[in-house]
């Protein structure tokens, strides 16, 4: 009966569509019939994949054509967890929403349909958790931004963003639009999902741009493009310009390698397609911020014989390792092609387990060959000079008058903000807090202040938690993240803490008192049952929904053998990796379900289910294996009915220090990488101290591989480099193998620039600013004594700034330790007055902070360094007292701390 009602809503919607097409009203949302008919197969196709018809209930109900339309073209493009994890009426009622606001703005009826249809119906923008915030923004922007222009609405959307939401850096889960402004608080990721919801829900075409690596220092970064009379413009999110196509980022953008953004569904623009799937089509935007060039890759075999349906990745250096940028594959002839800023990329193309590799310059290069004439296992010693694209210049004006009257609304938008962040949970609070519950009072204060809007969920999660129960409250709050303190309801607490059974007790054995290598007990059962959370997916209250619709005897059966659980989700749930392309985790609830996922959620889900049972599981860190814990750590391989553990050997690497590194770090130094069986590079992630009680290493040369380090057998790369201030990364690669049972000894190897330090211009050391302390006016050779020091000119709440800031903080002992001057200059009192250090760590004791009184110092840089665009911040300078600069980084650099002491060290 399931099946044939399936066929039956199936086929009801193609008669629908198809009757639809004959009927002059009412109108069409998509109204060209060779476009109406994909929608519906394709919509066919995905409503056939789903065992449970249910999540497709909505068509049942009484909707327009409009809406009937509409609703097949979100259900037929959307990946697999928002078909299982969202309900149809959620949908419908953004649905209803986008067509509201098309009606009653006034640039509703001048959006072309293709153009709404994918820029302004989806609700989602990339792979942040979804909400209602289309029909809450809308009730806020609509009286705001009704008589202005279209241009005017979206710089007006966008200071409104910026009075709810701010910079901050965090973890990778993508808050939703929501939750950000209920913390008043985002990354760049989760501010420009924001501010694209924002502007959709009042009918703006939007689009999130991203550059997922910076090819001149290490980091990435997302923005906004907005649909402005039939031109995309740009805009920094929550960071208001008085015009579009300004932002911070306008330099950085004119020398990026690649930058893009993901179309929901199958779009046919006027842009390069570098990926369609089953759910985006991934275009690219390059060319609207830097110059650009098209490189055409060939891939042929060892007798140079064209491949077809070679998988060619383009990889950029940046957080010391190869990162792949874009996806390629080979068509008949063997080529495919990408257009990238004028910079140098690593093209690694891999089929049937054999690869090849080639660096690309492009705007140099306009076609290469690679050969697949190698193996995992084959020896590999290469380095490379890689450069970023030069940097250029993206022409935009914005008058004197603009700029001030801009700035005299940030101000008044921080105002604002900060009035709302001045209710979020106070020190004084939480120990109020404590001493009532009888809880231990510092962490009470961690888990409150930094829950900031969410604080009255923490509160009501503890204070409505029996006495008996709250150590086990706390000891839950102690396993999530800080972003889960944010958005995480107490409901869903509740669910952990009260639906969360006991470990089995022949799944763990007490380990002799000399072993202290293992996990205690009450360790294991806190952080890999009582813990909801798994890898980067929302918290959820699943274990209750578990507890219900497990069948009791596979939990009987799983408690007492776990493998019986990995045997299970191998026969039941269906790995669907081209469904949710962006791997976007699918909530444990949506997989039990759907029955299908991708890997990695089906991994969660896995993991989520065993600790729904009482049985520990995680995803460990650095390889990602899914484990379950019988007295010892036992890897999942839902191909196999026979429980394993990936036989191991040992490494170790040995450095020779160079001058200013006597400690190289992962992912800013170097990084390690498995070659796997089909030829892909898989990068160890060794990103935070591990706390796997058998693998206590750090992020570092010292912590991991000075010592020999327990990792599974196989091949492996490292790549290490040292970026220049310049962008230019001088990287090596090197391969190794691991046996099992073996101690595999290597290099790690930090290559240097051979060039010597040169005078790049000189400065007048007897220019004065005005100090903080509100003294006379000072100069800089007073302050900084005879010798070298550093001058930096600082922005306010701007990210390139605070950027720069964290990273000196991060490196307080060595400035310290160089025990010169450093002089930060505002441009005016009041930028100096909105600047609170405690906002980036604890900086070197040896700043100096005032105001460059009528931009002297700020002038005279600009003359000696010849900057073409001298209002661009930050700006640091190393110079000595006889004027002679021997250093400048101007505007957004990650890691500038290091680069200024490479230079120190030199000195």
């Amino acid at each position: 009966m399931l099946m044939n009602t399936r066929y039956m809503l199936i086929g009801l919607g193609i008669t629908l569509l198809t009757e639809m097409s004959c009927r002059p009203s009412p109108p069409h949302f998509i109204s060209e019939a060779t476009c109406r008919n994909k929608v519906a197969k394709t919509f066919e196709v995905k409503q056939a994949t789903f065992t449970d018809q249910t999540l497709f209930s909505v068509f049942d109900r009484e909707l327009t054509t409009r809406e009937r339309e509409a609703l097949m073209f979100l259900y037929a493009w959307m990946p697999i967890g928002d078909v299982a994890d969202y309900p149809g009426d959620f949908y419908l009622e953004n649905v209803r929403a986008s067509f509201t606001a098309q009606e009653e703005m006034p640039w509703g009826k001048n959006i072309p349909e293709d153009v709404f249809r994918h820029f302004v119906l989806p609700v989602r923008v990339n792979n942040e958790n979804q909400d209602n915030s289309r029909t809450v923004f809308y009730e806020a922007l609509k009286e705001r931004v009704k008589g202005l222009s279209l241009g005017e609405a979206v710089l007006e959307v966008n200071h409104w963003c910026h009075e709810k939401v701010i910079y901050t850096p965090s973890d990778g889960r993508t808050s939703s639009p929501l939750a950000s402004v209920k913390a008043a608080c985002g990354r760049c990721g989760e501010e420009s999902t924001f501010t694209t919801a924002a502007l959709r829900a009042v009918g703006i075409p939007a689009r999130q741009v991203y550059t997922p690596r910076w090819a001149h220092t290490d980091d990435n970064h997302a923005w906004v493009e907005a649909w402005v009379d039939g031109e995309w413009r740009f805009l920094g999110a929550c960071e208001p310009e008085p015009v579009l196509n300004l932002a911070w980022f306008n330099a950085p953008a004119s020398r990026g390698m690649l930058m893009h953004t993901k179309v929901f569904g199958h779009y046919s623009g006027a842009e390069e397609v570098m990926e369609q799937t089953e759910c985006y089509t991934e275009i690219n935007v390059t060319g609207n911020y830097a110059p650009s060039a098209r490189t055409v890759v060939t891939v042929v075999d060892a007798e140079s014989r064209p491949v077809a349906g070679a998988l060619v990745e383009f990889k950029l250096y940046n957080y010391a390792e190869f990162y792949t940028v874009a996806r390629k594959t080979t068509d008949g002839n063997g080529r495919c092609s990408l257009s990238a800023g004028k910079g140098d990329l690593l093209a690694w193309a891999t089929k049937n387990g054999r690869f090849g590799y080639q660096p690309v310059s492009f705007g140099k290069d306009a076609a290469v060959t690679i050969v697949l004439d190698r193996r995992p296992g084959d020896e590999i010693v290469e380095e490379w000079d890689l450069s970023p694209p030069p940097e250029g210049n993206i022409p935009v004006e914005a008058t004197e008058a603009q700029k001030e009257a801009n700035a005299l609304r940030l101000a008044e938008e921080d105002r604002t903000r900060n009035a709302y962040v001045a209710t979020f949970p106070t020190e004084e609070q939480a120990a109020a807090l404590a001493g009532e519950l009888s809880l231990e009072v510092e962490k009470t204060k961690k888990f409150l202040l930094k829950s900031r809007g969410n604080g009255k969920e923490i509160e009501t999660f503890l204070r409505e938690t029996s006495a008996e129960q709250r150590p086990r409250a706390m000891a839950l709050l102690e396993t999530i993240s800080e972003k889960d303190l944010r958005d995480t309801p107490a409901a869903t607490l509740f669910d952990h803490l009260h639906h969360t059974p006991a470990i089995p007790a022949g799944l763990y054995r007490h380990a002799p008192a000399a072993d202290t290598s293992s996990l205690d007990e009450t360790d294991l059962f806190r952080r890999y049952v009582l813990n909801p959370r798994v890898a980067g997916e929302l918290l959820t209250p699943y274990k209750h929904f578990f507890a219900e619709q497990a069948p009791a005897s596979l939990v009987e059966s799983a408690r007492d053998r776990p493998q019986t659980l990995v045997d299970w989700v191998g026969r039941h749930i269906a790995v669907r990796d081209d469904l949710n392309p962006q791997r976007i985790p699918v909530m444990p609830a949506g997989v039990w379900k759907a029955r299908i996922a991708d890997t990695r959620s089906r991994q969660i889900f896995f993991v989520a289910l065993a600790r729904s049972m009482g049985i520990p599981a995680r995803i460990e860190r650095v390889a990602g294996k899914a484990q379950y814990y019988q007295n010892q750590w036992v890897d999942v391989d839902f191909e196999t009915d026979q429980p394993g553990t990936t036989q191991q050997g040992l490494l170790s690497a040995a450095y020779t220090p160079i001058p200013a590194l006597d400690n190289p770090k992962y992912y800013t130094h170097f990084t390690i990488a498995k070659i796997r069986p089909d030829a892909q590079l898989q990068t160890l992630n060794f990103e935070r101290r591990n706390a796997i009680a058998d693998m206590e290493q750090g992020d570092s040369w010292a912590g991991l591989l000075k010592h020999p380090l327990p990792v599974d057998e196989g091949n492996y790369l490292m790549v290490s480099g040292t970026r220049l201030a310049s962008g230019k990364a001088l990287t090596r690669m090197v391969s190794f193998a691991v046996k099992a049972g073996g101690h595999t000894s290597t290099e790690l190897v930090m290559r240097e620039e051979a060039e010597d330090i040169r005078v790049i211009g000189n400065l007048n050391a007897e220019a004065t600013f005005r100090p903080a302390d509100g003294g006379q006016e000072t100069s800089i050779l007073r302050v900084a004594g005879r010798g070298y020091f550093a001058i930096a000119l600082l922005g306010v709440r701007q990210e390139p700034t605070n950027h720069a800031l964290r990273d000196i903080a991060q490196l307080k002992e060595d400035f310290e330790q160089w025990n010169r001057s450093l002089i930060f200059l505002f441009g005016d009192e009041e930028a100096l007055q909105q600047y609170d250090p405690k906002e980036f760590g604890v900086l070197p004791s040896t700043i100096t902070c005032g105001v460059d009184t009528d931009h002297r110092i700020a002038d005279m840089l600009a003359d000696a360094l010849k900057l073409p665009d001298a209002g661009r911040l930050p700006l640091f300078v190393i110079a000595d007292t006889f004027g002679r600069i021997v250093f400048v980084s101007q505007g957004y650099t990650v890691g500038l701390g290091e680069q200024m002491l490479k230079i120190i060290h030199k000195l």
